[in-house]
């Protein structure tokens, strides 16, 4: 079922909503992650744990923001997952899905005009602009295998945290923090395995400026995620969701 607010209105929530993810978590892994640069001790970078962080806060601040507006899905994968779970509508999957990828790609964009400012800043490595992957395209040197097995189960269970938190029977105005720190969670996971998508658009976003072995290895980040966030959505509702009958029986209680 669609939100009460004009289609448009929706497509540039998700636009800005994704924008802010993919500048917010990619941008601090570029530019604050290893700084000082080429310093051993990086003293003041903020390393895994603060790009881990950096990605739950955007999620965290416009879920807050924009939620009651588009449902801050800011993610192909949860409006997948949504979708499955009988709470999204179908016909507003592709508007949606298209916005997001805009929304990253003007900031893999933005990230890459700033960092290449810097004198000695090349894409070069086995993750420049943040970019996802797996073999020489993993930090950790992680195969084929390891990456469409993390991407999957991690979206699953990020599905699962989004549908039970946003459940009409979940306490309210808790959601934005139980997601927030849901994918801080998994960057700190993954980050050494793929650099963490669970978000194709995010992936897209910073591949298109990365060149052309990062977007040859961008299929992955599309299907694992979404084919985990299916899963979990089509979980939710047929395992979780309360029957008829169940609240039929609830408000027959509340009654007497």
């Amino acid at each position: 079922m669609s939100l009460p607010v004009p289609l448009t209105k929706r497509l540039i929530a998700e636009f800005i909503g994704t924008f802010w993810l993919v500048l917010g978590g990619c941008g601090s892994a570029v530019l604050a992650a290893n700084f000082p640069y080429g310093d051993g001790g990086n003293p003041l970078g903020l390393g895994f744990l603060g790009v881990a962080l950096a990605f739950g806060l955007t999620v965290f601040t416009l879920a807050y923001g924009f939620g009651h507006i588009s449902g801050a899905h800011f993610n192909p994968a949860v409006s997948f997952g949504l979708w499955a779970g009988k709470r999204f509508s179908g016909a507003d999957l592709l508007p949606y899905i298209i916005s997001q990828v805009l929304g990253a790609i003007l900031a893999g964009g933005v990230i890459y005009l700033i960092a290449q400012d810097r004198p000695g800043f090349a894409l070069s490595g086995s993750n420049p602009l943040a970019t996802n992957g797996w073999g020489v395209h993993s930090p950790g040197g992680y195969g084929f295998w390891s990456a469409l097995l993390i991407e999957v189960v991690l979206t699953f269970v990020f599905l699962l945290v989004i549908l039970g938190s946003t459940d009409r029977r979940a306490p309210k105005g808790f959601a934005p923090a139980a997601i927030g720190l849901a994918l801080t969670l998994i960057h700190l996971i993954s980050i050494p395995v793929t650099n963490t998508s669970v978000n194709p658009a995010r992936s897209t976003g910073v591949a298109l400026f990365a060149g052309l072995s990062h977007v040859s290895q961008l299929w992955l980040f599309w299907l694992a995620p979404i084919g985990g966030a299916v899963l979990a959505g089509w979980l939710y509702y047929s395992v979780f969701e309360p029957s008829v009958t169940t609240e039929e029986y609830v408000r027959e209680r509340e009654v007497v």
